[in-house]
């Protein structure tokens, strides 16, 4: 910067300007760098987007495959319980966990949660979680085979007659299950429950615990401290357990009344050195085998014996039903709200009752999805029964939902959480078993809905739908002490029971110990099933049909001709096409969203429950109170803990979760 002529004062201030010009050019080179970089990331960003686009598309039809294999070989083994297939299921099980571990290594090269594409983030999500697989292959065997183990043995798991002793090949279904729902002698329902518990329940200790920590180690390699917190995941809500919390405490007084209203009439019936007045309810004396539900004990309680009552099983049998029809008639329930009829192959691969050529297999009512878009069953064994007309509509629920969501990536092929799926198939069932359809389809005589009938329905309802309430609620809160290590192996029983009594009031029906395992003696403890689904699937469904009926125009709030309890959505198609909606979704979208596109809630709540039952609500607390029943249960005389554990527990972390969550 040559200036001859310039003062040293306009030399310096020259000089400034030149450096500070110097360094703008700089700082604009610098910040063209960084912006050529940043449209370079961009540029990369979408490219690696676009990729994982393509890498999706792929690994959704590579996936679809995979299990469509494990599901063929597991429901051979569970349709025919051999060991060439039991050998053949775990073989599958495990060369699809490596191709699972082999995916899942090449999905995780993707930097995915930069990705802009909200689903395909939930997608790469979703499969980040490898599951199972993860483990290392010997101890994968060993969780598949402890698993495997636990449903066997509950299949073949017979017992012997009481009347009987040398007749021993009572199996859960249906001659366990017959003598619950008809015999009324203490003894013998006492000498079956022992047995069954001890057949299937003790017999599978060893193979729980190895399950557990085996399922412990696959729950850490997929970031989670425990199955537990692996389990809740699935609900995509941090707070997931106070929730649940909540809606106990929401519907809680109204499974107290139940509760003692029943005890007072197991009293009369048994005497007060069977069943005590302020105490728990014997398990065995229920109606049930696991006392989750208690329908078989409202033909000596029904609370106004003189009406009619709501049991179409001699209908069913008079009008020459079969198991065909039945499901045919589930089926058109679906047809009529414009909903999809059942495919070809479902008519032609389903098992819908037991075959007579005297294989073993599982016979607890299950649904089935083949993954391939076209093949989806139902394994069942149909008798001709009332409980069996409903249990049908509700699995054919779950086929509904996989026809709706068939065309959707496989990842999402999912109920929107786990409760949703039970809620569904128990939806339809809510009006299929209110008089005003039975009525239609020509089952129950016409009658007067008076409300002592309105009454004595509610009341069967609830010995199902309340009643199951605290039960389902507790089986998951117990494994999820056993996962979290709160409950240790030998604690199981003890720590079993104390939720059984403290949640639901019922007692054994002779001391226990730790050589039993009461809690495997329920099909999906033995068989690796989260439960917590159902006790949400029995609140939603509330939250559901309200919702349904006001879109059929078969409720109005306040309008005693048109009452929740009984309305039937059948032939609406403006509820089937609302609902239709909701199940089209899968799992694309976060619980909340699919709640609300057919409630307009985002919260699971159970006021729908309670509006459903507020007319029995009401009856009972008068009836229990013009009787003096006592409310609730004082503690269990039956011993299932040692003194000494009930010390360990008084101050032990299981405790303080008892009283958290189960409202102790």
């Amino acid at each position: 910067m040559p200036c001859g002529y310039c003062s040293e004062t306009t030399k310096k201030v020259l000089l400034i300007m030149f450096k500070v010009l110097v360094e703008l050019a700089l700082v604009g080179a610098i910040a063209s760098v960084f912006i050529v970089a940043a449209q370079g990331r961009a540029a990369e960003r979408v490219a690696e987007e676009a990729s994982g686009r393509e890498y999706m598309r792929n690994l959704d039809e590579l996936m679809s495959k995979a299990k469509n294999k494990a599901t063929i070989a597991a429901w051979d083994y569970q349709s025919n319980i051999t060991a060439h297939n039991e050998e053949r299921m775990l073989q599958v099980s495990l060369e699809v966990a490596e191709e699972e571990k082999e995916y899942w290594k090449e999905t995780m090269t993707y930097l995915w949660r930069e990705f802009e594409d909200p689903d395909l983030k939930r997608m790469f999500e979703k499969y980040s979680i490898l599951g199972t697989a993860a483990l290392p292959e010997d101890l994968n065997q060993r969780l598949i085979q402890a698993i495997s183990n636990m449903q066997s043995t509950y299949a073949k798991a017979t017992i012997c007659d009481y009347k009987d002793p040398s007749k021993c090949n009572l199996y859960v279904e249906p001659e366990i299950t017959n003598i619950f729902a008809q015999s009324e002698d203490p003894e013998e329902l006492k000498h079956t429950w022992l047995e069954w518990h001890k057949a299937a329940g003790a017999a599978s200790k060893n193979n729980f615990t190895e399950y557990v920590n085996m399922y412990n180690e696959a729950a850490k390699l997929n970031g989670f401290d425990s199955v537990a917190e692996w389990w809740l995941s699935t609900y995509e809500e941090p707070d997931s357990e106070k929730q649940f919390a909540d809606l106990w405490e929401q519907v809680k007084p109204l499974y107290q009344q139940i509760h003692a209203y029943v005890r007072r009439h197991l009293r009369l019936k048994y005497g007060e050195d069977v069943v005590s007045a302020k105490g728990p309810i014997p398990a065995h004396l229920l109606g049930n085998i696991w006392a989750q539900t208690w329908n078989n004990v409202e033909k000596f309680t029904r609370p106004y014996p003189e009406k009619p009552d709501v049991d179409v099983t001699a209908a069913l049998v008079s009008q020459n039903y079969t198991a065909l029809k039945i499901f045919k008639t589930a089926e058109e329930f679906f047809k009529s709200l414009n909903l999809s009829g059942m495919p070809d192959l479902f008519w032609e691969r389903s098992i819908i009752e037991k075959p007579d050529d005297g294989r073993d297999m599982v016979c607890h009512a299950s649904a089935w999805d083949f993954f391939d878009g076209e093949d989806f069953r139902i394994k069942q064994c149909t008798t001709i029964t009332n409980a069996f007309f409903k249990t049908t509509h509700h699995e054919m629920g779950h086929i509904q939902y996989y026809l709706q969501y068939k065309d959707l990536p496989v990842i999402y092929r999912a109920g929107a959480n786990p409760g949703f799926h039970e809620a569904v198939g128990d939806v339809i069932s809510l009006s299929v078993s209110t008089p005003k359809h039975l009525r239609v389809m020509g089952l129950l005589e016409d009658g007067p809905d008076d409300l002592e009938s309105n009454i004595n329905q509610l009341y069967k309802m609830g010995l199902d739908k309340i009643v199951f309430l605290p039960f389902a609620y507790l089986l998951d809160l117990f494994r999820y002490g056993v996962f979290r290590g709160t409950t240790s192996v030998n604690d199981y029983n003890c720590h079993f029971w104390q939720l059984r009594e403290t949640l639901q009031g019922v007692e054994p029906p002779a001391t226990r110990t730790e050589n039993d395992f009461d809690a495997a003696a329920k099909y999906h403890v033995s068989a690796d099933v989260e439960y917590m689904r159902y006790y949400i699937s029995y609140i939603i469904q509330f939250q559901f049909h309200r919702s349904l009926c006001q879109l059929a125009g078969e409720y109005v709030p306040g309008d005693s001709n048109k009452l929740l309890s009984n309305c039937d959505i059948y032939r609406s198609t403006e509820a089937g096409n609302a609902l239709g909606k909701m199940l089209q979704l899968g799992s694309s979208k976060p619980w909340p969203d699919a709640m609300e596109a057919i409630t307009g809630q985002r919260k699971m709540d159970a006021s729908g429950v309670l509006e459903y039952f507020e007319p029995l609500y009401e009856w009972l607390k008068a009836e229990n109170e013009r009787s003096g029943e006592y409310i609730g249960w004082e503690p269990s005389t039956v011993q299932y803990c040692t003194e000494e554990q009930r010390s360990i527990m008084e101050n032990s972390e299981f405790r303080k979760r008892l009283v958290k969550y189960g409202g102790a």
